[in-house]
């Protein structure tokens, strides 16, 4: 089998939406003749967001090796009163103060391209000794964090021959939330001189959408940029967790939102149909609960916590209608959450609302899996249209996006 090095800060016991793709990508490599390495952090070390106990056992089948690390998140939350790692855009902090606006500067100008940078020396040194000790050919890195790219661009200036993948998660210098860093033209400029580098020198980027792709190609026009979705997992969802469903009527969200979301919609929505519940799970910003309670809708919300992903895609399942919102950010063309493909692997019809032309309504009419709305257009929404959703029966060609097929276009690339 040829060896596959997968440079990763993410990795279980670490939670969320970003370990999922390479957990899934690492555990269908073999059946293509690859076999995966994985190098990440100690995670005694780490500086998750959240963990997730539940997918330990699953990454237990690879090769793994956790080196030290020195973060300086420390650093950065010393500033903070309390002390949390923030979450994408900022879902688990208030509106700054004054500290917090300080501690966002500092990491936005002296921590590039991100404070998990301080990993890097030692997880080069170890990817070194993999390499010659493995005979490894294919090395792959995945960001966010977007310093761990720079691990790759080490790796590919000591090994010209090796062939060197960047997987970009999320974009990097037009990410949504950039600003909210105050970044100095300085910082700029060093950040997209990171970008330029490690896109220009990797042999293939990959990306997530087609709108980003199509951002950075027009940027990089020499670089070879390429787009694997994400996608759900069919044993995720296995048959037996269909059986004896009973479908209640709340429409569910799972995962992380913030300020920058469509949440006045929401609440309008939840004045016009009080029947359903609208239940989110996951990190919710302070200022939406505060605007539920506020406009007396409060009746008509369920917020809970993070739960594992094991029982989040049983949830997927129960639910009656599955909620998919698009920030509304600049390019917000091309986000196209993890949720939305394991969405449709739970065969639960969704409504989505984002920007008009998006990914993720491009997906949605594909697969006949829901109703999508931009912004402007959620007043058509009516009683009618969601009674027909309910109803709606699952989609049938979402297997274009199982982690099976996802694995077979890295493949391809690999090759």
């Amino acid at each position: 089998m040829k060896k596959v090095l997968i440079i990763t800060y993410y990795w279980p016991p670490s939670g969320g939406a970003g370990v999922q793709r390479w957990l899934k990508f690492a555990k269908y490599l073999s059946a293509h003749n690859y076999e995966p390495i994985v190098l990440t952090v100690d995670d005694k070390l780490a500086s998750y967001p959240q963990k997730d106990e539940s997918l330990i056992e699953e990454a237990s089948n690879n090769i793994t090796f956790r080196t030290k690390t020195f973060e300086l998140y420390s650093l950065y939350t010393s500033l903070k009163k309390n002390k949390e790692i923030p979450y994408g855009g900022f879902s688990n902090e208030q509106e700054p103060n004054i500290i917090q606006k300080a501690a966002r500067f500092v990491r936005g100008n002296f921590f590039i391209p991100d404070p998990r940078k301080g990993w890097n020396k030692y997880a080069l040194k170890k990817a070194i000794e993999l390499i010659s000790e493995h005979n490894i050919e294919t090395v792959i890195t995945t960001s966010p964090p977007h310093s761990t790219q720079l691990i790759g661009l080490s790796i590919k200036k000591k090994f010209p021959s090796i062939k060197w993948i960047a997987d970009l998660r999320d974009p990097w210098t037009d990410i949504y939330f950039y600003d909210k860093f105050y970044p100095s033209s300085l910082a700029r400029k060093i950040d997209h001189n990171y970008e330029k580098a490690v896109i220009e020198k990797s042999d293939i980027t990959i990306t997530v959408s087609p709108s980003i792709q199509k951002t950075l190609q027009n940027r990089y026009s020499k670089a070879n940029i390429r787009v694997i979705t994400n996608g759900y997992d069919e044993l995720d969802f296995a048959k037996d967790k269909f059986k004896a469903v009973k479908k209640n009527t709340n429409i569910v969200y799972t995962g992380t939102i913030t300020t920058d979301y469509p949440l006045m919609e929401i609440i309008e929505l939840s004045k016009r149909f009080p029947i359903y519940k609208f239940h989110f799970i996951g990190s919710i910003p302070r200022e939406f609960k505060e605007m539920v309670e506020s406009y007396n809708v409060i009746d008509n919300f369920i917020f809970q916590k993070a739960i594992p992903h094991s029982k989040i895609t049983q949830e997927m399942i129960n639910a009656g209608i599955l909620l998919l919102l698009i920030p509304k950010v600049p390019q917000n063309e091309g986000i196209l959450t993890g949720k939305l493909f394991e969405y449709l692997g739970s065969k639960t019809p969704i409504l989505a609302i984002g920007p008009i032309n998006g990914d993720a309504e491009s997906i949605i009419a594909e697969t006949n899996s829901g109703l999508y709305y931009s912004y402007e257009d959620i007043s058509n929404i009516k009683d009618s249209s969601l009674k027909d959703l309910y109803s709606k029966k699952s989609n049938t060609i979402s297997e274009k996006y199982s982690r099976k097929n996802t694995t077979k276009a890295l493949v391809d690339l690999l090759k």
